[in-house]
């Protein structure tokens, strides 16, 4: 079946639409885990605090992916805002993210798709490519990118510098392991958020891998519905559950490789 025959037969475009409280889940889901990673390392309880950092770079990633796709709620100004914000937040200018995954839903897999270049590796390829990732996303951006990308990507990289340039010279404790965990985990976004869900799936990059274990879902915060969401770009993400229900009644012998 292509594409545009499940687009077709499966019912979607109601779930672009989020009720009040959805929108203030997708736009607020960061801060709890934000602030109590923040108290705990702040009292010096580092090894506590990780597991909190890293549900907040998850969370994170699934709001300014939301935003990629224009899929928060918000208006266009709060939108950006919450890309640049994460920014900073996040350690990597998340325009140049957006640059790259669009590209990567247009060209998926393709010698265009930088975003994508892990996925034909191994796993631990793709774990020792992150840096190499992280650094080529901006500036394919800024090669790339047209005058508006290349202006929120330097706003955000100048932010950034400023930003860490206070916390080290004020020597910060909390923030300075704040910033070396979200640039670790940055190191490994080529792996968790391109390999997991596309290695060996380039003869139909379409169909990329999914989710369907409850629990996994939940403490993933439903990010790896990514079969779903290559499918329907414009759900958000606290929708797809249900687009992953409707696919699965409509096409039920549709091909889902595991994540994990």
């Amino acid at each position: 079946m292509t594409h545009q025959e499940i687009l077709k037969k499966v019912q979607w475009k109601d779930l672009k639409n989020l009720s009040f409280t959805e929108m203030l889940i997708e736009n607020n889901l960061t801060i709890p885990w934000f602030l109590i990673s923040i108290t705990l390392s702040y009292f010096g309880y580092y090894l506590l605090a990780i597991p909190f950092s890293a549900f907040f770079f998850l969370t994170g990633l699934r709001q300014v992916h939301n935003g990629f796709h224009n899929s928060l709620g918000t208006n266009k100004f709060l939108t950006w805002f919450t890309l640049y914000s994460n920014s900073i937040l996040l350690m990597v200018s998340v325009h140049a993210v957006k640059f790259n995954h669009i590209r990567h839903h247009k060209y998926c897999l393709s010698d265009e798709d930088y975003e994508g270049k892990s996925a034909r590796m191994t796993w631990y390829g793709a774990i020792l490519y992150g840096p190499m990732h992280m650094f080529l996303i901006h500036k394919i951006t800024l090669q790339l990118g047209n005058k508006n990308y290349r202006k929120n990507v330097l706003l955000e990289l100048i932010s950034i510098a400023i930003v860490t340039f206070a916390v080290f010279y004020f020597n910060i404790h909390f923030l300075i392991y704040h910033i070396i965990v979200m640039v670790f985990a940055e190191f490994l976004m080529a792996f968790f958020a391109v390999w997991t869900v596309h290695h060996d799936t380039e003869e139909s990059p379409e169909y990329a891998r999914t989710q369907r274990g409850n629990w996994k879902n939940k403490i993933t915060f439903s990010m790896f519905y990514h079969l779903e969401h290559h499918l329907f770009p414009a759900v958000p993400t606290i929708k797809l559950p249900e687009l992953a229900r409707r696919i699965d009644v409509v096409f039920p012998d549709i091909e889902k490789k595991q994540t994990f």
